[in-house]
């Protein structure tokens, strides 16, 4: 089975992406992370890749179409793939298409994290993460149960990524309403689409997920 979970940044994809992997066997393709692997790794994509980035330009779709083919080559057929934050745009909707048309694949889901902007904001902007082992807390919705020290591993540095701010989270929000969400009218065409409140739980999530998937 191959899904794509869409959603802005902070819906809260890559928890449930994680969550798939572990209940259904499944394969989380994150092209940020595929393509930092390959850049690692020194693949002959990421090599190209290195070059486009250190020139300070943005990788092409044809470079993540790479990624994602020799990714699904050497999943095999019989693992399921979870596309996360990939395609972005109708022309990488139509490449995705192409790709798994060449494996003797099609797309079976779409799921749809929705949120609430207002409350999406304060999700992220409150989040920050132990310094040494990354475990994640929130000012409102997590605080560690000693202030200051890590429940894991007692540590008591914490760190905040810089773009969790609210005027980067509103932008990031426009972007995906305005280039991402364009992309749903094609497949809602074909009934693939579902769509799951993102604010809800996580285990709330997964469990609306998992419906999804079992019908």
């Amino acid at each position: 089975m191959d899904i794509i979970l869409l959603g802005p940044p902070g819906a809260g994809k890559g928890t449930q992406a994680q969550r798939l992997e572990e209940h259904h066997g499944m394969r989380q393709l994150s092209t940020g992370d595929m393509l930092r692997a390959a850049v690692k790794a020194g693949t002959p994509v990421g090599i190209k890749a290195k070059a486009i980035m250190d020139r300070g330009d943005l990788v092409s779709d044809d470079i993540v179409s790479e990624l994602i083919d020799a990714e699904l080559t050497a999943m095999g057929p019989d693992t399921g793939a979870i596309f996360d934050g990939y395609p972005r745009t109708e022309a990488q909707a139509e490449m995705l298409d192409s790709i798994l048309a060449r494996h003797g694949r099609k797309l079976d889901h779409v799921i749809e994290l929705e949120v609430n902007e207002d409350a999406l904001v304060e999700r992220i902007t409150g989040r920050f993460t132990c310094a040494n082992c990354g475990e994640g807390y929130h000012d409102t919705f997590k605080q560690p149960e000693k202030p200051g020290v890590c429940d894991k591993c007692g540590s008591t540095e914490f760190k905040r990524r810089p773009d969790d701010n609210e005027e980067t989270v509103r932008n990031r929000m426009a972007v995906y309403r305005n280039e991402t969400a364009p992309i749903l009218p094609g497949y809602e065409a074909r009934g693939i689409v579902s769509r799951v409140d993102g604010m809800a739980a996580i285990g709330e999530v997964t469990h609306a997920i998992d419906a999804i998937l079992s019908r």
